[in-house]
C-alpha cells in the first residue's frame, strides 16, 4: 500500500479506518490459519500422524547419529550403566543347534594327518574314532529336488465282449504336478510374495522344472478352491472368539480402489476385501450374530458398534497426543499430560503381563481413568485456546467406555498390535503385485493370506498344511482345518 492511499483511507473518516483495520485483521487471522495448517502438514510423520512410515522424510548422516546418542542416553538413565555393542548379559543365545545322526545322509570323519607337538606322522591304523569328536555339520541341497514319475495307463480287450477299456489315473488325478510342488508354488506366491513369472524362472533355474504362468496361476486357482472350505470354518472361529483385532488397509482390483479388512485372533486371522471401508463392511465382516469385543482404532466406520462392544487402541492414542505435544500453549499442554498418562497406562499394563493381578490392574488404573477425564473435560470446554484439540477430547469422551474395556474383559489387549502385524505383509504384497486383476485373484488373495497369517500364529508349517490340503483332496479324505 502506498503512503497516499493510507492517507486517503484516514481522511475518509471514522468508520472507514475501523472498517479497514478489521478486514485486515480478518485477512491476517486468514493466513495464520493457512501458516498453521501447513507447518502441520509440513511436521506430519508416521510418530504423530497416520501416515505410513515410508513417507517420512529422508534422514542425514548427522541426524541418525545424534538420535541415536540421545537414544543412547536414555537408556544409559535406565539402566544406570554404559551399555555396549550386540547382546547384553543375560540375552539368550540363537546359535544354530546340531541335528541328530539320524538325519544325517553321510557322516564323514577328519584325522590329523601329524602330531602338533613332535611333527610325528600318525598311521591308518592309529587313526580310529575317538570319544567326543568335534562336531560341524553342512547343509546342502541337490543338484534336483524334483523327482519325475510317469503313470501310463494301458487298454485291455475283454475277451468276452471283445470290448476295449483304459485304465484311470485313480488318486493321481489330471494334475502335471504332485501335491507337494502345488504346495511350494501356493506357499511361496502367498509368504513370499514372488510373482508368476519370477516363479516360472525360479522352479526352472533351481528345479529344472518347466511351468508356464498359466499353469501357474490355474495351481493357485485350483488351491483357491480347495481352501473356500477351511477358510469359512477359520471366518466363524475367529468370528467366535471373544475378543478379535480389526483393521483395514488399501487394496486395489484392477487399478481400482478396494480395502482389504482383517479379523485377528490369538490363534488365527482372516481377511476379506471390499469396495470401502464404511460401516456396511464392518457389519459384512463381523456378522448380525457377533457380541465379542472389537479392538480398533478410532476410525468413524467403528462407531457403529457400541462403546461397550470395543477397545480403542491405545497405541494410536499416543500417536495423537504426541500431535498436540509438538504444538504451542495449551495444546501443548494438554499433549504432554496425555503422553504422561499414556506412559503410566502401558506401565500398569506391562506389570500386568507379569503379575496377572486383575483387581491391582483396576486399582493402578484408576488414578488414570481420573486424571484423563479431567484433562478431557478441561479441554472440552468452549473456548478459543482449546480450538485445536477441543474435538479430540470430546471424541474420546464419547466413547469413554472403549477406552478401558482391556481392564475388565479378558483377551483384550489395549492395542490393535495383532491387526496391524497381521496386515503388515498383506500391504507389502499390494506394493509387489498392485493389488487384483480378477474377482477369482481376489478370492485367492484372501484365502491364502488368512491359511499364511493362521499357520505363522500357530506356528505351523504354511508348506505342510497346503501339502496335506492337497493329498486330501487327491485321495478323497477330509480337508484339514486351519484352526
Amino acid at each position: 500500500m502506498e503512503r497516499s492511499e493510507a492517507e486517503a483511507i484516514y481522511d475518509s473518516g471514522r468508520e472507514a479506518c475501523v472498517e479497514f483495520l478489521i478486514g485486515l485483521a480478518t485477512g491476517q487471522q486468514r493466513l495464520e490459519e493457512r501458516l498453521r495448517a501447513v507447518e502441520q502438514k509440513a511436521a506430519a510423520s508416521s510418530r504423530n500422524s497416520s501416515q505410513p512410515p515410508s513417507t517420512d522424510a529422508l534422514k542425514t548422516r548427522q541426524q541418525r547419529r545424534a538420535e541415536a546418542r540421545e537414544k543412547a542416553k536414555e537408556l544409559l538413565k535406565k539402566d544406570g550403566k554404559k551399555r555396549t555393542a550386540g547382546g547384553q548379559p543375560g540375552h539368550p543365545g540363537a546359535g544354530r543347534k546340531l541335528l541328530g545322526e539320524d538325519r544325517m545322509q553321510e557322516i564323514v570323519n577328519h584325522y590329523p594327518g601329524e602330531c602338533s607337538g613332535c611333527g610325528r606322522e600318525f598311521t591308518e591304523e592309529e587313526k580310529v574314532p575317538r570319544h567326543r569328536p568335534g562336531r560341524h555339520q553342512v547343509a546342502e541341497l541337490p543338484p534336483t529336488a524334483v523327482v519325475y514319475t510317469e503313470h501310463r495307463t494301458h487298454r485291455l480287450r475283454c475277451p468276452g465282449c471283445a470290448k476295449r477299456t483304459r485304465a484311470t489315473l485313480g488318486i493321481v488325478g489330471e494334475s502335471a504336478f504332485g501335491p507337494g510342488l502345488q504346495a511350494a508354488i501356493v506357499a511361496l506366491t502367498a509368504r513370499n510374495r514372488v510373482s508368476r513369472r519370477d516363479m516360472s524362472e525360479l522352479l526352472f533355474e533351481h528345479f529344472g522344472v518347466q511351468i508356464s504362468v498359466g499353469a501357474l496361476d490355474r495351481v493357485c486357482q485350483r488351491t483357491s478352491v480347495l481352501l473356500a472350505g477351511p477358510h469359512e470354518r477359520l471366518v466363524s472361529q475367529v468370528l467366535g472368539c471373544g475378543a478379535i483385532n480389526v483393521d483395514e488397509t488399501g487394496w486395489y482390483l484392477a487399478a481400482e480402489n478396494r480395502w482389504m479388512w482383517t479379523a485377528a485372533s490369538a490363534d488365527g486371522a482372516v481377511f476379506r476385501i471390499a469396495e470401502d471401508r464404511h460401516s456396511d463392511r464392518l457389519t459384512e465382516l463381523l456378522g448380525t450374530d457377533f457380541h465379542g469385543i472389537v479392538t480398533s482404532d478410532r476410525w468413524w466406520a467403528y462407531g457403529l458398534l457400541d462403546p461397550e462392544q470395543r477397545q480403542a487402541c491405545w497405541s494410536h492414542l499416543v500417536r495423537d497426543f504426541r500431535f498436540h505435544s509438538e504444538g504451542l500453549a495449551e495444546q501443548k499442554t494438554f499433549g504432554e499430560a496425555g503422553l504422561a498418562l499414556t506412559v503410566r497406562l502401558f506401565t500398569a499394563w506391562h506389570a500386568f503381563a507379569e503379575h496377572h493381578d486383575r483387581d491391582r490392574l483396576t486399582a493402578e488404573m484408576t488414578p488414570i481413568q481420573n486424571e484423563l477425564r479431567e484433562l478431557l473435560a478441561h479441554a472440552g470446554e468452549k473456548s478459543k485456546r482449546h480450538r485445536l484439540h477441543r474435538g479430540f477430547a470430546n471424541n474420546l469422551i464419547k466413547i469413554w467406555p472403549a477406552l478401558w474395556t482391556f481392564i475388565t474383559v479378558p483377551g483384550v489387549t489395549p492395542t490393535n498390535n495383532a491387526a496391524e502385524r497381521a496386515l503388515r505383509g498383506p500391504v507389502i504384497h499390494r506394493k509387489l503385485s498392485h493389488g487384483n486383476q480378477s474377482g477369482d485373484g481376489e478370492r485367492f488373495t484372501e484365502r491364502s493370506l488368512s491359511a499364511s497369517v493362521t499357520c505363522r500364529l500357530q506356528h505351523r508349517s504354511l508348506l505342510t498344511y497346503l501339502r496335506e490340503l492337497l493329498t486330501a483332496h487327491q485321495t478323497g479324505g477330509a480337508l484339514p482345518a486351519l484352526l
